[in-house]
């Protein structure tokens, strides 16, 4: 039901369109009629269809809902939508005095069409012009904006520059286009390419650079924090195409840019509505749910709207803060805590047997390797035998579908940490084996500022101001983003066949002494000058470069392109019960090597690998 106000104000549109259509009638016949003073003729057998004319036009602008719109934000679907209305209520005229046998000239037809439009839109236009001076009305921006990008994002980001109360006036464009070099978008010219940033910055005392490019390669965007750095101005970023889809460009959505935006390689996207499709309506559980891709996984299930997400952590900080956004952004999604370590076997049946989940992601595990080749026999209780137990509850309970999350660390491991995260995956895949629940499991890299990622330890190194702390020059490793960590494993719920091991596509592994200098750069500092870089030598447990398949694994491709499955070969389940009994047996006891055994009888290949890399 519209309310009073909006009807008063419909109600007067419609009389400003009955006053437009007429007077787009009448200055045609004084144009054509009024010398040969034929003007009274014609003009009278207008008038007799005049009333019903004025009707069907308003009524065809009622049905295309011209009245329902924003015009104080009219763009071109607007105009194109006053065009088609106005041609409909024309025809319907045209025919209205035809079958009238009124006396309505072919060319008088064809000037009303033309001037109705220009006057229509021209209205729509002038409302929209008063709207934005009323908004500019005594403010008067102090700071100057760049705009990187002449493309749809820069135009919304200079309209919304324009059009709100912003303390930045945009000046101009810059683009590497050359069909656009001296235009004019929104009546700001293209001042040059990026090589001519610096100069354009002095030129017009520029204060922000904004890139607006939300669709560009990283590579661009690498080269363009690097022409920027050079001069004094604040950079920032529109964040991502689909605001540019949905028109969703505030000021408010740019921010500085990210180690995100430099990432070596294309971000990997998936349709997640449509891969997640089979979390809806169920039962999800989570373990390590309040870890930094446990939260997520929680966030991005909760926006499917299960049944119930049941949240399994230990560590009763980090679950509450997550059940808090969970509650305030998701209202109505059944939310079940569980404060519960995966170690404990009888509390893990005990959980499962109660919310008997359909889908499980585990997240639970330890992870950081220089901490785990000090305290090895955690790995194992955590990753191994909490591993262990909530994949026979899973099984037990009737769960669908069961997603570990493990590590490129797991190949050919050379920590204790990977090690684990190894034989955890030759658990899931024995149990896939054995049960009526499919289990799969998908390897990450690093991952992009989540906890104990390189990020954060850079970001407090050069906050305090140096150095910045790197193990050795050579070192590489493959990164994702959260996101692309998060949608990869929900996409292998979606496509697990059981027993596979799901990758991603993560381009060439990146030097972790070059995202260093990146960080620095984005920080607005010169590596070596600046912030100095130190090289602390490969820690215990550590190599030089990650690996994502073992030798005899092999890749098979997946509907999507940028994932890949892995087929772990097979072992002897006697060999694995008995290895996994003597590790229970050592407990506190357990040593990296005793791991390291385990899995050489597990595995035999490993023994020869172990061999390789000691000699």
């Amino acid at each position: 039901m519209k309310t009073l106000k909006a009807r008063i104000k419909t109600l007067l549109l419609m009389l400003c369109d009955a006053v437009i259509i007429n007077l787009a009638m009448i200055i045609p016949f004084g144009l054509r009629f009024y010398e040969n003073g034929s003007i009274d003729r014609y003009l009278s057998s207008y008038i007799s269809i005049a009333p019903w004319a004025t009707i069907t036009f308003i009524a065809i602008f009622y049905v295309f809902k011209l009245y329902n719109r924003v015009w104080a934000y009219a763009s071109t679907g607007e105009l194109f939508a006053v065009i088609q209305a106005v041609t409909l209520g024309s025809l319907a005229t045209i025919a209205m005095s035809f079958f009238s046998h009124t006396q309505l000239p072919r060319s008088i037809a064809v000037m009303h069409w033309a001037l109705a439009i220009l006057l229509m839109g021209g209205s729509r236009l002038v409302w929209r012009y008063i709207v934005e001076r009323m908004k500019t009305s005594g403010h008067k921006p102090t700071r100057r904006a760049l705009i990187i990008g002449a493309g749809d994002g820069g135009a919304l980001v200079a309209r919304e520059l324009k059009g709100n109360k912003s303390s930045f006036v945009p000046v101009g464009f810059i683009d590497d286009d050359p069909m656009k070099k001296n235009a004019a978008v929104l009546g700001l010219p293209v001042l040059g390419t990026r090589e001519q940033i610096p100069e354009m910055v002095a030129l017009h005392r520029i204060n922000l650079v904004i890139i607006a490019m939300p669709s560009v390669e990283a590579s661009v965007i690498r080269d363009i924090v690097d022409i920027c750095r050079s001069t004094q101005a604040e950079l920032k970023i529109l964040p991502g195409v689909y605001q540019i889809i949905d028109g969703q460009v505030s000021v408010s959505n740019l921010r500085p840019v990210q180690l995100e935006d430099l990432l070596r390689r294309e971000p990997v996207r998936v349709d997640l509505e449509e891969i997640a499709a089979y979390l809806n309506e169920m039962t999800v559980l989570v373990t390590g749910a309040g870890g930094s891709i446990g939260s997520e996984l929680c966030r991005q299930v909760a926006a499917v709207g299960p049944k119930k997400l049941v949240l399994l952590d230990h560590c009763e900080n980090s679950i509450h803060s997550i059940w808090l956004e969970l509650t305030e952004k998701f209202p109505g999604v059944p939310l079940a805590l569980e404060i519960a370590d995966v170690r404990d076997k009888p509390r893990v049946e005990s959980l499962f047997h109660t919310h008997r989940p359909a889908v499980v992601f585990h997240a639970a595990a330890h992870k950081h390797v220089p901490l785990m080749e000090l305290h090895p026999a955690e790995a194992v209780k955590t990753n191994v035998f909490g591993t262990r137990n909530a994949a026979l509850a899973a099984s037990r309970s009737g769960a669908r579908v069961f997603v570990m999350i493990s590590t490129d660390k797991a190949v050919n491991p050379s920590s204790a940490m990977g090690a684990t995260k190894r034989l955890a995956e030759l658990i899931i895949t024995q149990e896939n084996r054995v049960s009526n629940t499919i289990f799969t499991a998908v390897r990450f890299g690093n991952v992009l500022g989540s906890n104990g990622s390189v990020v954060p330890v850079f970001q407090r190194q050069i906050a305090r101001g140096g150095p910045v702390t790197v193990t050795h020059p050579e070192m590489k490793r493959y990164f994702m983003t959260i996101p692309e960590a998060v949608h990869l494993v929900i996409q292998a719920g979606s496509m697990a066949k059981g027993g596979e091991v799901f990758l991603l596509d993560m381009g060439k592994p990146v030097k972790i002494v070059d995202m260093a200098r990146d960080m620095i750069k984005l920080s607005g500092l010169e590596p070596g000058k600046d912030i100095q870089l130190e090289f602390t030598g490969i820690r215990p447990g550590e190599k030089l470069f990650e690996e994502l398949l073992t030798a005899e694994e092999g890749s098979s491709a997946t509907s999507h392109k940028r994932i890949f499955t892995a087929r772990p070969a097979l072992v002897e389940v006697e060999a694995l019960e008995s290895e996994l009994t003597k590790l229970s047996g050592k407990g506190l006891q357990c040593t990296v090597e005793d791991i390291f055994n385990a899995l050489g009888a597990i595995v035999p290949r490993f023994r020869s690998y172990r061999r390789e890399q000691a000699g």
